[in-house]
Parts: structure tokens; sequence; C-alpha cells
């Protein structure tokens, strides 16, 4: 009986939308990123003004993706989007040096941000297909993301043109979906979405 809940538990849990924001400076390859997960293809794109969402399902696991447009003029609107948040992409533009400052500041504003206390966040180190690219242990250093401590977080190469290193980053995505569903948190979450479904949660207690 109580693997058969569990069972249903786990299936509500992993089927509901995680949502995730894909967030940046102009330029860095965002929307690239999106339609690379969607569509495994390169889409050619304008500079988001507002925001795309698509859903993006990786096995079984499904997410909810924003990906907002990164210029100056909207990056005071991106914490009308924090609401809800799980993962934080944040996309570098490994070869814009000159813009990194920016991109810290912007990263620590968003971890201090009440609705995204919760949200581990994932950075991939794009364009490494560039020549004079900074590695992402050049970028990890210079964002300091071993200060990071309330946060799960993970730094990822990749080149949004050919797709390559996006899939491990997804996966570690998955994996941390994975490890919150032995949290006790989450357990007590499930149990109460138990509850409304109507089953007694005494038979939790008997085999």
């Amino acid at each position: 009986m109580m693997g058969l809940i569990f069972a249903k538990l786990w299936s509500l849990f992993c089927n509901q939308e995680h949502k995730v924001i894909i967030v940046g400076l102009d330029n860095a390859g965002k929307t690239t990123i999106l339609y690379q997960f969607l569509m495994n293809e390169v889409v050619h794109t304008s500079p988001t003004i507002g925001s795309n969402v698509e859903e993006i399902v990786v096995k079984n696991t499904h997410f909810l993706m924003w990906d907002i447009g990164g210029q100056e003029s909207l990056r005071s609107s991106w914490n009308t989007y924090y609401s809800n948040t799980e993962f934080i992409i944040l996309v570098v533009d490994s070869i814009d040096r000159e813009r990194l400052a920016i991109t810290k500041e912007e990263l620590y504003r968003m971890l201090a941000h009440e609705d995204l206390r919760k949200a581990a966040v994932l950075i991939f180190a794009n364009k490494q297909d560039m020549k004079g690219c900074m590695t992402a242990a050049e970028i990890s250093k210079y964002l300091t993301l071993s200060s990071i401590k309330d946060h799960p977080w993970h730094i990822q190469s990749c080149c949004a043109l050919t797709g390559e290193g996006l899939c491990q980053g997804l996966e570690w995505m998955t994996s941390r979906i994975g490890a919150r569903t032995h949290n006790p948190e989450i357990k007590c979450h499930m149990l109460h979405r138990l509850s409304q479904l109507g089953t007694p949660l005494r038979t939790l207690g008997q085999d």
C-alpha cells in the first residue's frame, strides 16, 4: 500500500511543470539556447523584447522555460517573472569580458530576491567556440561562484549554435529535481498533496 501511494505521489510530483527563467545580458545567446532545447536546431532570432516561453520535456520532467530579454532597459522588470521559479539559467557571453561585472551584479541581485531564495542556478558559459573566450573556470572565479552557499549552482561550458554542453546542463537540472524528492521538506509537501487527494495518511504507516 505504501509503495503504491508514493508511486502516485511521485507521478504527480514529476509530471508537474518546473518553472525556469533564462536570463543574461543582451546577445548572450538565451533565445538560441531555448530553441535548441525545444527543436534541437538553431533558430535565427531578433533581440527579445519581453519574453518567450516554451515547455521543454526532459526524461518525463516538464520544464516551463521563460526566456527574458536582457537589454538594459528590460532588466528592471526581470523580478516580475521570479514567482515560483525553481531554476535560474544564467547565460554568459564568454567573449564579453567588458560586461562581466554587470552580469555579476545582476546575478547577486537575483540571488538576494525573496522569490528566488530556493532557486537553483545553472550558469551556461556560452560561445566556447569563439577564439579568445573565457573558460568556465575563469568565469566562475570572476563571478565568485564558490561564495554562493544558499543556492545549489553549476557552471557548464556550452556552444548554443552547435548545442554542445546544453544536455549536460539539463541533466544537472533533472538531477536536482531527483535530489529534492529525498528532502524531508519535499516529502511533507508530497504528503500534503496526498491528503488533498483524499487518501488517508494513516495508511503510510501500514505494510
